[in-house]
């Protein structure tokens, strides 16, 4: 599957340098650029925002290191999650059509005054390989 139209174009979706090297002390286990993905926000709830159902589309990076799970919406970390850390577990993990690796989780894991469901979905064809290596670290 080819990258993003944005990244192959403007770089969108790449990782910072900064970010990289810091990756790479942790030991990149995997790691995909210029992903198409989309957050999907149902029946959500913060301060200052609600929705029954709103998806957006972006161009990100998702990858997995000794140390934890990322993912970013250009620059901002979406993921930041250390294989140490329980919520890891209660996130959701499935692959759709082959090629989406969807992770759905329960606003309020992170954010005490969220509720809802928060579902990211990144299109990359290491979708099967990212979540055999993540079932295998949160067993």
């Amino acid at each position: 599957m080819a990258k993003s139209f944005l990244y192959r174009l403007f770089g969108i979706g790449k990782i910072p340098a900064s970010y990289v090297s810091q990756l790479q002390t942790e030991g990149i286990v995997l790691l995909d650029e210029g992903v198409k993905g989309s957050v999907t926000y149902l029946n959500f709830h913060r301060p200052g925002k609600s929705s029954a159902w709103e998806r957006r589309w972006f161009t990100t990076s998702i990858g997995l290191t000794k140390a934890r799970l990322f993912a970013l919406w250009g620059s901002n970390p979406i993921i930041n999650v250390p294989l140490t850390d329980e919520r890891l577990r209660a996130m959701r993990y499935s692959l759709e059509n082959g090629e989406t690796l969807c992770v759905a989780l329960d606003a309020a894991l992170f954010h005490a005054d969220w509720s809802g469901t928060i579902e990211y979905r990144f299109r990359t064809p290491q979708a099967q390989q990212l979540l055999e290596l993540l079932q295998k670290q949160i067993v």
